[in-house]
């Protein structure tokens, strides 16, 4: 593992997990080509990686294919060329593409999709103002 890989790592396992806000979440490469980091047993395959980029590359197929990751597909809610946040039930997934790389992170039925949504879009921020 890389030093960048392991800076990642912390973000995901402190900033995102340590929040207490997620219950699984990763770090992809800017371009969205591969995973960097990632909380256990959360795999995002390449076919999702992907539908991840296409999302991001038209509102119109995010809203229409709606976002798979993990193996679980969500309604997409929001979809613009910052942040794509879908809805499956309770459960939620926000997605918010920092420049140096794009942060993946999922929240159970007990967490509100805005609070979740928050953290990551304030780390995101945090990442772009270093």
């Amino acid at each position: 593992m890389g030093a960048h890989s392991a800076i990642w790592q912390g973000y995901v396992d402190s900033s995102l997990m340590g929040s207490g806000q997620f219950d699984k979440a990763a770090i992809l490469s800017y371009d969205i080509s591969g995973v960097e980091a990632q909380s256990p047993g959360f795999s995002i395959s390449p076919e999702e990686l992907k539908a991840i980029v296409a999302a991001y590359s038209s509102a119109d197929v995010a809203r229409g294919n709606g976002i798979t990751v993990g193996g679980e597909k969500f309604i997409t809610i929001r979809a613009d060329e910052r942040s794509l946040y879908g809805k499956k039930g309770k459960e939620g997934i926000v997605i918010v593409k920092a420049k140096s790389c794009v942060m993946i992170a999922h929240h159970p039925d007990t967490v509100q999709l805005p609070n979740a949504a928050t953290v990551v879009e304030n780390l995101v921020d945090y990442i772009n103002s270093a």
